[in-house]
């Protein structure tokens, strides 16, 4: 896993920004209707996008709750499953300043896989490597 396609370096600067804008319609575009999401703890849920969409408030008013300044992903890898799946692995690097200038760094890594047809990736699998959450208590931003 090392050769990136232009669609799918494409399809994760827009999850990039989606990400740091909370754009809904963005988001939405990347998503399939349904999609599989799983935990490091093994916890796995099918969830519908509708929903997942609704949700977006909550998560930017908790995230700006704990200091959120950015995300960015750093990290890329790419591997064709065949011709419409693509497994794409991420590292993304979050900032969060609980106080004013001095910011704090959280890394994590993810897993998807995205359906690719017509050139329009969509989240079908989505798997998080790191319970952010509990980075957030250990860096003391969550009590």
């Amino acid at each position: 896993m090392n050769q990136v396609s232009d669609v799918v370096k494409r399809f994760f600067e827009d999850f990039e920004r989606s990400s740091n804008t909370f754009e809904s319609d963005l988001i939405a575009a990347q998503f399939s209707d349904s999609f599989m999401a799983a935990d490091p703890s093994g916890n796995t849920q099918v969830v519908k996008k509708d929903e997942f969409i609704a949700g977006i408030s909550k998560r930017q008013a908790f995230l700006q709750s704990v200091g959120f300044k950015s995300v960015k992903i750093r990290a890329l890898e790419e591997k064709q499953l065949d011709e419409n799946y693509i497994l794409a692995k991420t590292q993304a690097h979050m900032q969060l300043e609980k106080n004013s200038g001095m910011p704090i760094e959280i890394t994590s890594n993810s897993t998807y896989i995205l359906f690719t047809k017509d050139d329009s990736p969509k989240i079908v699998f989505y798997l998080t490597h790191e319970n952010v959450v509990e980075i957030m208590q250990e860096h003391g931003f969550l009590t």
